[in-house]
């Protein structure tokens, strides 16, 4: 099958979206499939690997690259184009950011109550917005394509903010490598992350990976640790991703967490740090299907997360993790990690965190999605006969 895949960045160091595709691309390859990728730019891997690509150049805007590439897919002979929420020239659209829509109206929930008609405002009249608004339109206009959901969570989105018809969806959940991603890593990578963090011997190491910092719920972390340090617990935070640590480092300041608080930034392996860490925390403002959860369920970490995260469908309360109904709510969260700061409940969690995760491998995930295509490809011929 000659598949097209569209998506801004190739490149699996640049965030969740762009990791999934890369691993999928190449799960498509190993299964003999010819991939064509769409995108505005291509890391230098990506010449070891079979592909074959078309950089769109001179698209500035997200519009602009839409046109783009309905443009060069049109001439392209491809059975089965699937856009990760790039454009509207598709078969099936994976959006990864799930709906903007309802995305933006979780972010406002984050800000002070008298801010939020001004936000909406401003973000009337900005370009930004207005272009998400008119992509949003052109993906959402043609009823007749398939979209993948990442959630159940974001299935509703998709029919509460865009009316999309409920029999349009396909429910497909994140999976995770389990090889990459397992507890094995511990006795190799353990003990030197956590002496690199400054980690003492008793302490527990909370662990966030994110880069959009305030989506993520780092602020509302910050705050549930000062409640944990003046508690006396010995807690750290190992914080990776993102690039503008200036504010978050003057609310450690101010909260008094500043010790036990350790910005590492982006790393291209962060398999080191799962090891390393005892608990991972992401009290997220919207997240689809956070790679992050996942990716810590099978490196054996008790996961607490928000109800906005749709990640978090798969948890079980008290068993895997936690679930936060309202990620501001930092007492909630606060009570939640010191609960886990007892290492025989994060022992017993820790095993039936990896249980779950195996029952979402990416190898699973991927044969969903190409289950999907042969699905694309049989309607096809149906209405060809």
């Amino acid at each position: 099958m000659k598949i097209g895949i569209v998506i801004h960045h190739f490149d699996p160091h640049r965030g969740g979206a762009e990791f999934w595709t890369w691993q999928f691309t190449q799960h498509a390859l190993a299964a003999g499939h010819e991939v064509h990728v769409i995108a505005q730019s291509f890391t230098l891997l990506t010449q070891q690997m079979g592909i074959v690509p078309h950089r769109l150049l001179g698209a500035r805007s997200r519009l602009a690259f839409a046109e783009a590439a309905e443009f060069h897919l049109r001439k392209l002979s491809l059975d089965v184009v699937h856009d990760m929420g790039c454009g509207w020239h598709f078969d099936v659209m994976q959006p990864h950011d799930g709906s903007r829509t309802a995305q933006f109206e979780q972010k406002l929930l984050g800000m002070p109550r008298w801010m939020r008609p001004i936000k909406r405002t401003v973000a009337r009249l900005l370009p930004r917005y207005r272009q998400i608004d008119a992509l949003q339109q052109r993906q959402f206009g043609d009823r007749n394509r398939l979209i993948i959901a990442l959630s159940k969570m974001v299935a509703r989105d998709l029919v509460r903010c865009h009316d999309w018809p409920k029999e349009r969806i396909r429910l497909i959940y994140n999976g995770v490598d389990l090889e990459r991603f397992s507890p094995a890593h511990r006795d190799e990578h353990r003990g030197p992350t956590r002496s690199q963090l400054g980690v003492q011997a008793g302490e527990v190491l909370l662990l966030f990976v994110g880069h959009d910092f305030q989506r993520k719920g780092l602020p509302t972390l910050l705050t549930a640790m000062s409640q944990l340090v003046n508690q006396g617990l010995p807690v750290r935070l190992a914080v990776l991703g993102g690039k503008k640590f200036g504010p978050y480092r003057r609310m450690t300041r101010r909260l008094g967490v500043e010790a036990a608080v350790t910005f590492v930034g982006s790393v291209k392996d962060p398999v080191p740090y799962y090891a390393a860490a005892d608990v991972y925390a992401m009290p997220t403002l919207y997240d689809p299907c956070s790679l992050g959860v996942l990716e810590a369920l099978a490196s054996g970490l008790p996961v607490v997360t928000s109800g906005n995260n749709g990640a978090g469908e798969l948890v079980n309360e008290g068993v895997e993790g936690y679930i936060v109904a309202d990620p501001a709510d930092h007492r909630q969260l606060a009570e939640r990690l010191t609960a886990l700061c007892n290492a025989e409940r994060r022992t017993r969690m820790s095993g039936a965190a990896r249980v779950l995760a195996m029952k979402h491998s990416l190898a699973r995930n991927c044969q969903q999605v190409l289950a999907l295509y042969d699905e694309i490809e049989a309607g096809r011929r149906r209405r060809a006969a």
